[in-house]
């Protein structure tokens, strides 16, 4: 317990030097230090959760997810311990813990833990954590160097959750479903609707083979990448039939999603299907909680956007900014600005750093083909500004459309002048944390640190 209290009391000393220094380093670096000096620091103050904690880990839309699932929880009156800011690794959960705790760790200021976790995190964390519940949303390619392939993380992925109860997965992912065959009573949730389904597998697509006996799998509807209704004709390997399930799905291009959740109308105000199946990993989650359906609803319909996932900001001309890491990531915000009409301004900011994953080869397998007849002009940025033009001339975009300007900032405030109607920026990782930086000098947007 000594250990403990010096841990916590060197992590908030550490986190408001941090933060007076405007660095983002506070989401994580407390953390560290946490742990460095009480290794079990994790598991001890998580402990004091009197009413446990939940995890949420996938490829794509952590922190959206966890976002809904805090704003229906909050609902219920849960006091919520929760990496808000997205640290996801192991030093982002014990800085979170750290930052809620009173009396050198013996007790928090919530009551129940909801934890993102990166993919590659999620066995540590879990081990020390024992969450009540454990939400697997999906798996993309993403960051081969860091990474490696799929099916690497998805074997991680089993070892972690063989016999484990509490699992919430998602039906229409091969991988993630898959994982439910050595659990008891997992919950699965996905879409059933006919007129979303793709013509077929998308480039992109990443689970085509069946994890049991490694044939290729056979789809009656393909929603997103990979994501759909699928079986193995050689061994009889299908996707599961789901207890939570969207049926009549509307999509409103950037500014909304509707559909219908067990007879009821969900109106949801962050745009895609990436969102309707964040929003259906997050009722399943919180229905298996015991949260009612009437305070799911209203929770999904409250959520506002987490920073740089669809969130819409007023700079000078409406701006919203759209995140992608990966081939579906990026093809589903494509998607969806393709329904936005013609006429479109777009930045998009292509970094290489290490969060991002050095090899930037994915956005060749993104469709940009898809938005080259409704762009009236795009600003190519970030560290491999030149390669992102390229890729858009190789679209079929015309190059006067095109400017490369290295520099963030500066692609920024061109962008902003190159129209008067809305703007839609395209970051990568780091690039959307720089914008966020860049954007809190000029007062137009918080600190994610905070």
């Amino acid at each position: 317990m000594i250990r403990l209290a010096a841990g916590v009391a060197a992590a908030k000393a550490v986190g408001t030097l941090a933060r007076t220094a405007g660095r983002g380093g506070g989401t994580s670096l407390p953390g560290k230090v946490l742990t460095r000096v009480e290794p079990d620091a994790i598991r001890h103050l998580s402990a004091r959760l009197t009413r446990g904690s939940v995890v949420i880990s996938a490829t794509n839309g952590k922190t959206t997810t966890a976002a809904m699932v805090a704003s229906i929880l909050e609902r219920t009156g849960a006091h919520l311990v929760h990496n808000r800011a997205g640290a996801n690794m192991a030093g982002g959960i014990a800085s979170t813990l750290a930052g809620a705790a009173r009396n050198g760790g013996r007790r928090l200021t919530g009551d129940f833990g909801l934890f993102e976790v990166d993919e590659f995190w999620l066995g540590q964390v879990a081990e020390q954590v024992e969450p009540r519940a454990m939400l697997l949303g999906n798996l993309f390619r993403d960051q081969l160097d860091r990474y490696g392939e799929l099916e690497t993380i998805a074997d991680r992925w089993a070892a972690i959750v063989r016999n484990r109860a509490g699992l919430v997965l998602n039906a229409d992912d091969p991988l993630v479903a898959d994982l439910g065959r050595n659990a008891p009573e997992p919950v699965y949730f996905g879409v059933d609707d006919d007129r979303l389904a793709l013509p077929e597998l998308q480039h992109a697509s990443d689970s085509k083979h069946c994890r049991r006996c490694g044939h290729a799998y056979t789809y009656s509807a393909v929603y997103l990448a990979h994501l759909g209704h699928y079986k193995c004709p050689n061994c009889g390997q299908e996707r599961p039939t789901p207890t939570v399930v969207a049926t009549n799905v509307q999509l409103n291009g950037i500014r909304n999603a509707a559909f219908d959740l067990d007879g009821r109308r969900v109106e949801l105000p962050l745009p895609g299907l990436y969102n309707v199946y964040n929003a259906l990993g997050a009722a399943a989650l919180t229905l298996k909680l015991g949260v009612g359906l009437d305070d799911v609803i209203a929770g999904l319909q409250a959520v506002a956007p987490a920073f740089g996932r669809a969130e819409t900001l007023d700079l000078g001309r409406p701006t919203s900014l759209l995140l992608v890491k990966n081939p579906a990531g990026a093809n589903e915000v494509l998607r969806t600005l393709a329904l936005e009409g013609t006429e479109l301004d777009l930045l998009g900011v292509l970094n290489d750093r290490v969060a991002d994953g050095r090899d930037v080869s994915w956005v060749w397998d993104a469709d940009w083909e898809l938005l080259v007849g409704s762009v009236r002009s795009f600003t190519a940025s970030g560290t491999r500004a030149a390669e992102l033009a390229l890729r858009m001339k190789y679209a079929g975009l015309d190059p006067t459309k095109i400017t490369v300007i290295d520099n963030l900032e500066h692609g920024l405030d061109h962008a902003l002048r190159s129209g008067d109607g809305p703007l839609y920026v395209i970051p990568t990782y780091t690039a959307l944390l720089e914008l966020r930086e860049l954007l809190t000098r000029r007062g137009q947007a918080e600190a994610y640190w905070r």
